[in-house]
């Protein structure tokens, strides 16, 4: 089989419906799979903002109702760039604009098991002989608990082989027992190697347990979630199922973050040509209220503001690093307390430290091209994105050693820097001291333009396009098709 017929299952897709990485990867890793030649459809439920995206979308097929009083739904068919799009068409559960999760008050739809569950029960449907379209995937590849349960449809009811992403495993989209009968699953899915977990419905849990194959997005992550700090009750399960888990890093849009063409920049650079990166230094400091100064490290920060991502370390030691030759741009939104404690350390320090709460996608690029160094002190990060924007514009992170970070960024040492690896600098531990003892060594290392200047290099020079990541779908794919083939 050398073609594969590849069904993408996703709850979101940039540009059009983000709330994370999962948006950018639904972008990205179904157009590298067709790139590679094959055939690849994009099942998305039809959001407002899609329906305003397609409005010539194209009638595909009507589909039943997910059980007895919901309401049916038909498939239409778009295109977006030569990708083929399968958008789930039902007004009732997917015509709400905003956040496909959550309500106006910041609270999780009611009716997601319901909507989701019906994303689900399509997806395994195109994947089964009776197909309501006239194609039919040979795996169905879903991403996260709002698709994980096509993987238990497929299984009960045969069908294709299937592939469940874990983007992040703390979501596990858990839900009463009484969803059961309206998701159309038998009495007996109901047990604890099924889809039960701690007494509810887990489509995450269910998926995982179903799924021919299971992928995460980096190789440190598939190792943590085995274990029980990072697992979030599944580590068992997935230590039972370790010989059916890859770990495949995701990859970056490597078009659209390039410094020598990036239109937000005021000034191109590349690898060879790194002395023009300075001017985005000089103007980011001026758009952001600091002092224009080029011998004072800048550091950058582009992130929700949770205690997930670590920043809470930088209001803990902000006396110390205020004491170093360094200055802070801060652009993220997230837990009051942090915005609070952010925008005080702004007014505390003017012209040493600035802060932007929300987002700005064009002030995201600035501050990875203008910053010196990137802070991303995550507790947990299953693989992270902007990280690999840094080390391609030039700005040496300081990571955590979790998950996908500890996959893309290597620590500054003499050994790394002779064989031409390091690119970064990596906290081992998540306390204030570890990160002051970074910022500190970053400073430090600085001033050494030559040593510098190859970290940097380090980093442009590593590829994190698609490619790479599509080749190890591609033969994910295939061993779960094989797998799928020796079940029956």
């Amino acid at each position: 089989m050398s073609q594969l017929s590849i069904l993408f299952v996703t709850s979101e897709m940039a540009p059009w419906v983000k709330t994370g990485g999962l948006g950018d990867v639904s972008a990205a890793l179904p157009a590298a799979l067709h790139k590679a030649g094959h055939d690849v459809r994009v099942l998305i439920p039809n959001y407002p903002a899609l329906q305003a995206a397609f409005p010539q979308a194209r009638l595909a097929a009507q589909l039943p109702a997910l059980a007895p009083g919901l309401p049916p739904a038909r498939l239409l068919s778009a295109e977006t760039a030569g990708l083929p799009l399968l958008l789930l068409d039902c007004p009732e559960l997917y015509g709400n604009a905003g956040n496909p999760y959550l309500d106006d008050h910041g609270h999780d739809r009611q009716d997601n098991p319901i909507r989701f569950g019906l994303l689900s029960r399509i997806a395994a449907l195109l994947g089964q002989a009776h197909s309501p379209i006239d194609w039919q995937a040979n795996v169905v590849h879903v991403n996260d608990w709002q698709s994980a349960m096509a993987p238990v449809y497929l299984h009960f009811e045969g069908g294709s082989a299937s592939v469940v992403t874990v983007h992040n495993i703390a979501f596990m989209g858990c839900f009463g027992h009484e969803y059961l009968a309206s998701l159309g699953l038998p009495q007996h899915a109901w047990r604890f190697d099924g889809v039960e977990f701690h007494g509810q419905l887990s489509f995450l849990k269910a998926g995982l347990q179903f799924a021919t194959r299971i992928s995460t997005v980096s190789p440190t992550y598939a190792r943590e979630i085995q274990d029980e700090h990072f697992g979030y009750g599944l580590a068992p399960l997935m230590r039972h199922r370790e010989s059916a888990l890859r770990g495949i890093l995701n990859g970056i849009d490597t078009e659209i973050w390039n410094p020598s063409t990036d239109p937000e920049l005021v000034s191109h650079y590349a690898a060879n040509r790194l002395a023009a990166k300075r001017k985005n230094k000089s103007a980011l400091q001026e758009e952001m209220g600091l002092e224009v100064a080029d011998d004072v490290t800048l550091f950058g920060v582009i992130s929700r503001l949770t205690h997930q991502k670590g920043l809470d370390l930088l209001l803990t030691i902000q006396d110390g690093m205020a004491a170093l030759p360094m200055q802070l741009a801060v652009l993220g939104s997230g837990e009051r307390d942090l915005e609070a404690g952010f925008s005080a350390l702004a007014k505390r320090y003017p012209g040493k430290i600035a802060v932007k709460l929300g987002f700005d996608e064009a002030l995201a690029h600035r501050i990875e091209a203008g910053a010196d160094c990137f802070l991303m002190p995550s507790r947990f990060e299953p693989c992270g994105l902007n990280q690999m924007y840094s080390l391609r514009y030039g700005t040496p992170p300081i990571v955590r050693a979790t998950g996908g970070l500890a996959d893309t960024v290597v620590d500054v040492s003499e050994e790394t820097l002779a064989n031409m690896t390091a690119n970064g600098f990596v906290l081992r531990d998540d306390t204030p001291h570890a990160m002051w003892l970074a910022m500190e060594r970053v400073c430090r290392s600085r001033p050494d333009k030559r040593q510098w200047l190859r970290i940097q290099q380090n980093g442009m020079r590593r590829d994190f396009s698609w490619k790479q990541a599509a080749h190890d779908y591609i033969s994910l794919y295939r061993d779960a098709i094989s797998a799928r083939e020796l079940e029956r």
